[in-house]
């Protein structure tokens, strides 16, 4: 049962071009939206399935989105029951980090001590309870190491090569401190690392909102000085020209894995995860999870125990 805590804002990234996906998602909506605003497990788009798993725990009123100009027909409908003022559409993708920048930037000014949790608004999750415990276990964790962040790493089944994996100081603590980050490992290294009970990293992250403006700082200072004087003047055109000046920064390459000592993992145990990067990895997932939607008659190749819906 969890206990409702009004501290945490949500803040979902929905801001991705989609691009490896694109073929698959094509296929199914018949246009060029990235998968965020796909309904590949039934009617709901990946999107509208991370509102309703993140509802349960983070209220609407503290969650934002980071969404991109371009994909505006794709999520106008999608989210035309949340307050303007909570989507954050950016003139273009200018990377991960860039997007958190900006929706820090947001929270800082309505509340300096916020805790925040970052959510990716593609992936799949086979259990919400044991999802939703974590985060709210990793929003204690925040409290008691508030210049830490808290990455929710996944308990790895497979020598996965094309997932980032943490690597974890083993002890008894609910929350290990980050050793290592390993992106996109080779086969030899995965298997390695999975003999190890290394951890998939799923880009899920809480902290305090001021120690991830104060990391994006320490790797991007320029970044940071340009948030203010953007969102001041969001609605604004000229923020546009501002923004097509910043330089793409990845929050993974270019902020985490520089800032091991401030990170921590909380492993996530009896649970089936995918960031459904790639179309063998959909249909993967939707027959492990036994579903079969119903643009699946047309695609082909899942097997027939999965349930349409």
């Amino acid at each position: 049962m969890l206990i409702y805590n009004p501290k945490p804002w949500a803040v979902i990234l929905a801001g991705g071009d989609g691009t490896r996906l694109q073929s698959l998602t094509r296929f199914i909506s018949g246009d060029t939206r990235p998968k965020q605003f796909c309904p590949i497990f039934g009617d709901r788009t990946l999107l509208a399935e991370t509102r309703a798993r993140l509802r349960k725990f983070i209220p609407p009123e503290r969650t934002l989105f980071v969404v991109q100009d371009a994909h505006q027909p794709f999520y106008r409908d999608q989210l035309a029951d949340v307050n303007p003022d909570l989507i954050l559409s950016q003139p273009a993708n200018k990377g991960t980090a860039v997007a958190i920048a900006f929706a820090i930037g947001k929270i800082l000014a309505r509340d300096r001590e916020a805790t925040v949790a970052v959510f990716p608004a593609d992936h799949y999750y086979n259990n919400d309870g044991i999802f939703l415990a974590a985060v709210e276990r990793s929003c204690h964790v925040v409290e008691h190491n508030q210049t830490s962040l808290t990455l929710l790493g996944v308990e790895a089944y497979s020598p996965e090569t094309e997932y980032g994996w943490i690597e974890p100081e083993f002890d008894d603590r609910d929350a290990a401190r980050v050793l290592r980050f390993w992106e996109k490992p080779s086969l030899p290294r995965a298997r390695e690392l999975l003999a190890r009970g290394c951890l998939w990293n799923t880009f899920v992250m809480i902290g305090k909102a001021g120690t991830f403006a104060d990391m994006i700082h320490a790797a991007a200072p320029g970044l940071t000085e340009s948030v203010q004087p953007i969102l001041r003047h969001w609605t604004d055109p000229r923020h546009r020209r501002i923004f097509s000046i910043l330089s793409p920064v990845d929050f993974s390459h270019n902020v985490l894995a520089l800032e091991t000592g401030r990170l921590l993992v909380l492993p996530l145990r009896g649970i089936r995860w995918s960031d459904l990067g790639k179309p063998e990895r959909v249909i993967e997932t939707l027959a492990e999870a036994g579903i079969r939607p119903r643009w699946v008659e047309r695609f082909g190749g899942l097997s027939n125990n999965a349930r349409t819906a």
